[in-house]
């Protein structure tokens, strides 16, 4: 599971943005996650796919990690 948390202007508004989603990584960027240390702010880059071919909630597939920094 992911976890983001963000601020944005919305209309000119201050808006708190939170979400999870489950995640799944394959390849090198299932062993970088394998070996992450909690509490790093991470970057994400993938796509979301349907869960399985009749689903109707959505996965976030993780192709690559990168860090930018601690809590």
């Amino acid at each position: 599971m992911l976890h983001h948390r963000t601020e944005v202007v919305e209309a000119g508004i201050p808006r708190q943005v939170e979400m999870t989603i489950e995640a799944v990584a394959a390849g090198e960027a299932s062993g970088r996650l394998e070996s992450r240390e909690m509490g790093v702010e991470t970057l994400f880059t993938g796509f979301l796919a349907k869960k399985s071919r009749n689903a109707r909630t959505l996965v976030f597939h993780i192709t690559a990690l990168q860090d930018i920094g601690k809590d």
